[in-house]
């Protein structure tokens, strides 16, 4: 497939997910009419009108790839999702990253205040499990148990949220770049695979039929990264819709710093390149996870 083709056919997709993902939370969280009003419009903030949706389109797409009805991916793909803007909620608070900015708008605790959104993140996490846990999303329990189980993984100490430690710590510290590969593995790389994981799973494609998705993942998941440190480092903030330059100011070591910009950048190039290659197995029903690909490389924002 041409680069214009591919382009055209992940902006299709990355425009199709946004709308089905925010008509999705839509449904999901009506605003009761009590004293919880401010903690599910608080939440509908952090879903509704923002992101990238990278980790809804792999789920969907990887689904669909195995025959899974558009419907019951996305609910998945909605749960994924309120984790990373759970995860994004608590990040963004004055005793984490302290950040004004999300998304192009204020972060949740500027606008419905610290408690609240606390509070927020807590029930997005929630949210994420109800939708899995519910046979909207399979009839098959040992479907839903499995998808309980790849996310709670995912989003652990031995996932994402360990990852967010290893970041705290990482303030001032001389980490090598194994350790910040290993950071971002599981801070950035945990959810992106199991985005993967998840629609081989709502597919029934067994765990040893899963290795060239896995490694597909591996690899998109240090590119994002990658890209998303080369951003920080020389992007705009306009177009990022949040703070950049932070990791330098707060002494962190990245993989801009440790491998140079160019350096960073011919690796990202090259995970991403090696990303394709695991879907060699695939015809043109993995032309999205090759577009997807190349799209986390070269992003702006």
């Amino acid at each position: 497939m041409g680069l214009v083709l591919a382009d055209d056919l992940l902006g299709r997709g990355l425009q199709r997910i946004q709308r089905e993902v925010d008509e999705a939370f839509d449904g999901f969280l009506p605003v009761p009419e009590d004293a919880r009003a401010a903690l599910v419009k608080a939440m509908r903030h952090a879903v509704i009108g923002g992101g990238k949706r990278v980790r809804p389109l792999l789920l969907v797409t990887v689904a669909q790839m195995y025959g899974v009805a558009r419907e019951a991916a996305i609910r998945a793909a909605c749960a994924i999702e309120a984790i990373h803007a759970y995860s994004l909620v608590h990040d963004d608070l004055p005793c984490m990253d302290n950040d004004d900015l999300r998304h192009g708008k204020p972060t949740v605790h500027r606008a419905f205040g610290e408690a609240v959104a606390v509070l927020a993140g807590d029930a997005l996490h929630a949210l994420a499990f109800e939708l899995l846990a519910e046979t909207n999303t399979s009839a098959d329990p040992f479907v839903r148990a499995e998808l309980i189980g790849c996310l709670a993984t995912a989003s652990g100490h031995k996932g994402m949220a360990g990852g967010q430690m290893m970041d705290l710590a990482a303030d001032g510290a001389q980490f090598d770049l194994h350790t910040v590969t290993r950071l971002q593995q599981l801070k950035t790389g945990a959810l992106l695979g199991a985005a993967v994981e998840m629609g081989a799973i709502l597919g029934r494609v067994p765990e040893e039929g899963r290795g060239p998705l896995r490694a597909y993942a591996r690899d998109i998941g240090l590119a994002f990264q990658i890209a998303d440190d080369l951003l920080d480092h020389e992007g705009d903030e306009a177009a990022a819709g949040k703070a950049l330059r932070k990791d330098a100011a707060q002494g962190k070591a990245t993989f801009v710093s440790l491998m140079g910009p160019e350096g960073a950048r011919a690796q990202a190039q090259a995970l991403g390149e090696q990303a394709v290659g695991h879907l060699a197995s695939h015809g043109a029903e993995a032309e999205l996870l090759r577009a997807l690909a190349r799209f986390v490389v070269e992003r702006d924002r």
